[in-house]
């Protein structure tokens, strides 16, 4: 796949057509992280287009709502058809617009058409209906759920077309419409998700795009239209969400927001299956992934150790252009690669010993390349400005622990609460980390990033608003509805006492 896809800047996708900015409120350029050279999209954005896909998605919503399940899952089955077909395409884009190499994209484009399936023959089965048999004497209960309305979609960078996905998929399953606002930083990935949404011939107005900055995402999750927001990103962005939106007390918010987490590699851990995973947890996509391993809790006997030959496998990671195939490519950008040299120095003032430094890389495509870092924590500290940030880059901070009360008080201190790993034969550390770690992942003997559709994802504090995605995600679409249904005749010797009542 040698021949870059060419991409016309379209605009807008609303109620079914392609709509440009004729008189943008805005301008910025996509340009492929992994090679500045590579331009794929110049985008103009209008803010009233967003009322005007609300509008269209509110329209559409209950005639959507009304077809039954078996027609809306008809509608998903030819979208996954087409995700499917255009696999190939889509990872090359996802590879182009955020720098991840190849063979990572291309796991993420195969993911596209597998949550249809998950989500149709797994995740709705947690929305069926059910009914009880006297739920009061002599009167059956139903639990139904209905859709929502409009969802509000706005996507990351790291994954710009699979955590989008995550919630586009239930929500349009579950009877809702769908308004989806890519990241400004990978609007290309957005723009083909919307054409193969065309293809897939949904009814107008059910899946709308609008393209933008973060104006256009605020003024997307305050409009009066929407009804939930499905939000994957940072923290500090779903705070801000959070805080538009007070008064609304009708939109749902699911906030899936990053994480700070740890791995913990116990005494009598397997150490080859330890270091290997961990490597994964740390460099996978160059350490942007909400649920990567941002630092390594070591238990004294094994620390020496493993620390020694996880930096000698550290060192020998490839890193280049996605075309290439290599296991680390690029950053988003160059905010990206300066927050990422500048922890590093943060670390170094607070007393955290460089093992690795990592710095910037000039390859043969200048892009946003940085090489991998390792920092070895003298004394915890849940002050510590590096120890407790998301710095969403390739960095690792090693600690030493041989209390694992202690352990877990670090895994505890940063506020974030998406995953934690434990490496272990012993079963009851696993247990009392069930219970003690504050993380919504738990991950037994595995590293921390990757997760499946089948199970809930979603973390605690900083991580998150208890709305897990993924396989729950059926769940934040929809409203339980709950009947009591009498089909008994009227009957006098039941009516309360003082109450008269004539009949005919």
């Amino acid at each position: 796949m040698s021949t870059h896809i060419k991409l016309e800047d379209k605009g807008d996708f609303i109620n079914g057509r392609w709509v440009r900015a004729e008189k943008a409120d805005g301008e910025f350029k996509d340009v492929s992280p992994g090679d500045l050279g590579d331009q794929l999209l110049t985008v103009k954005l209008r803010h009233d287009h967003i009322d005007e896909a609300c509008r269209a998605a509110k329209k559409a919503f209950l005639p959507w709502a009304r077809l039954s399940l078996d027609e809306r899952r008809n509608h998903l089955l030819k979208l996954k058809e087409v995700f499917d077909t255009h696999a190939e395409q889509m990872a090359q884009l996802i590879a182009r617009d955020t720098g991840k190499p190849l063979w990572d994209a291309m796991t993420e484009a195969k993911n596209l058409g597998n949550k249809i399936d998950v989500t149709m023959n797994e995740s709705m089965k947690l929305v069926k209906e059910d009914r009880l048999t006297n739920a009061l004497p002599q009167v059956d209960g139903v639990i139904r759920h209905k859709p929502r309305g409009v969802m509000a979609v706005l996507g990351p960078f790291n994954f710009p077309a699979h955590l989008p996905n995550g919630h586009i998929v239930p929500a349009l399953l579950t009877g809702n419409t769908v308004v989806f606002k890519p990241s400004e930083q990978t609007p290309a990935v957005g723009q083909f998700y919307a054409e193969l949404v065309e293809k897939a011939g949904l009814p107008p107005g059910v899946f709308n795009l609008v393209q933008g900055d973060g104006e256009s995402g605020r003024r997307l999750v305050i409009q009066e239209d929407v009804d939930g927001i499905l939000f994957t990103g940072s923290y500090e962005v779903g705070l801000r969400i959070k805080q538009e939106t007070m008064n609304h007390y009708w939109k749902i918010l699911a906030l899936e927001m990053g994480g700070k987490n740890a791995t913990v590699v116990w005494d009598d851990a397997d150490m080859d299956k330890a270091i290997y995973e961990t490597l994964v947890g740390a460099y996978l996509t160059t350490g942007q992934r909400c649920s990567g391993t941002s630092r390594v809790i070591l238990h004294d006997r094994i620390a020496d150790e493993f620390t020694e030959r996880f930096y000698q496998a550290a060192k020998k990671l490839t890193i280049g252009h996605w075309s290439e195939n290599p296991f680390m490519g690029s950053l988003i950008n160059a905010g990206a690669v300066e927050k990422y040299i500048r922890y590093q120095e943060i670390a170094n003032r607070e007393n955290c010993e460089s093992l690795m430094r990592g710095k910037s890389l000039d390859l043969k495509q200048k892009g946003h390349y940085v090489t991998p870092s390792i920092h070895l924590v003298k004394k915890f500290d849940p002050n510590s400005v590096y120890q407790k940030s998301e710095i969403f880059g390739p960095n690792v901070a090693i600690y030493r622990s041989s209390d694992f009360d202690e352990t877990l008080k670090i895994v505890n201190s940063t506020g974030y609460g998406l995953v934690m790993a434990l490496f272990s034969k012993n079963q009851e550390l696993y247990q009392k980390a069930l219970l003690e770690a504050r993380v919504g992942l738990l991950n037994f003997n595995r590293t921390t990033n990757g997760a499946s559709s089948r199970l809930p994802f979603g973390g605690m504090g900083k991580s998150g608003n208890d709305r897990p995605s993924a396989h729950y995600a059926v769940q934040y679409c929809t409203v339980p509805v709950a009947s009591l249904e009498d089909p008994t005749p009227f009957e006098r010797a039941r009516m309360l006492p003082g109450i008269t009542f004539e009949g005919k």
